[in-house]
């Protein structure tokens, strides 16, 4: 392994704390990862990481290195991506909020993978907070505010939402007429994987936020057995326009309280801070935020 490569693994293992999950990542027998680890440190001259049972990290020595190795490939990179003609290559980890990928990205793969056919993408779905360094993927792609971190945000949307319930729950309990006669309901529940918290309803009276807690009967912490607990009438919900199109086209779900919509939701991409975009992540990136651009345009007018 040449020494480029040797700092490419490295930097994976500094990055997934881990031997055999970097050795994974870049196809490699775990056995050549420890095998190159060792010969680097004794070329270096220097103790670069520190191996428990349960993980690895990077000694100050190890810091450092690692941060002038990310520099190096950063740069070249870069200058390789500068010559004329020359493709972005190589893999691409991305991990997903899955509904939004499948209305949003995945339409659009076919045409990316002929304009980029040296990219590989390996997509991974959660509704977790993810740090992309600790899990070893390039950006993450979320819907909703985000809390604070180190991370590089770029919005690439706002999402109209709708407040609905399905036929069967609004012939049982009543049409409420506003916020007030909301008295008496109750909702589906979406619960926060983080904190355990079901999120009040939200709407916008008067330009400003209004949040109604209802009882929940039934929560849950993923979006298609969100949308799914709506469709089976087990209360009422805010969900994305676009994720129950079909459903309020169809009359399967019914939009209710129009004067008080719930606020825009944003959609970000986030990826770790560094000096340098990789040219794969650069392309992904200005496709993804396209992508967004033109179809939640044809969501909206949906």
């Amino acid at each position: 392994m040449d020494r480029l490569d040797a700092m490419r693994l490295f930097t994976r293992i500094v990055e997934r704390r881990s031997f055999t999950e970097a050795a994974n990542d870049l196809g490699l027998p775990r056995s050549t990862a420890t095998t190159v680890i060792r010969q680097m440190e004794e070329r270096l001259g220097a103790r670069l990481l520190q191996r428990t049972t349960r993980t690895v990290r990077p000694t100050l020595d190890g810091e450092a290195w690692y941060r002038r190795c990310l520099a190096i490939l950063h740069d070249i990179e870069d200058a390789e991506g500068a010559f004329s003609g020359a493709e972005p290559k190589g893999m691409l980890r991305i991990d997903v909020q899955g509904t939004l990928a499948r209305h949003f990205l995945m339409p659009g793969l076919p045409a990316f993978f002929a304009r980029h056919p040296g990219i590989e993408i390996t997509m991974s779905e959660t509704d977790r907070w993810v740090d992309p360094v600790q899990e070893g993927v390039d950006c993450v792609l979320r819907f909703g505010v985000l809390p604070d971190s180190e991370l590089v945000a770029r919005r690439v949307a706002m999402l109209d939402r709708v407040t609905c319930a399905a036929p069967a729950y609004l012939d049982r309990f009543g049409v409420p007429a506003d916020i007030a006669g909301l008295d008496g309901h109750h909702i589906v529940g979406i619960r926060s994987i983080t904190t355990g918290i079901v999120r009040p309803l939200q709407f916008t009276v008067a330009g400003e936020l209004r949040l109604v807690e209802l009882p929940a009967p039934f929560s849950v912490t993923g979006p298609e057995s969100y949308l799914r607990a709506l469709q089976l009438g087990l209360g009422i919900a805010q969900v994305p326009r676009f994720h129950a199109g079909q459903d309020l086209a169809g009359g399967r779900l019914i939009e209710i309280l129009h004067a008080t919509p719930p606020p825009q939701m944003p959609v970000s991409l986030l990826y770790p801070r560094s000096r340098q975009l990789a040219p794969r992540v650069r392309v992904f990136l200005d496709w993804a935020a396209r992508e967004f651009a033109a179809r939640n345009g044809v969501a909206a007018s949906g």
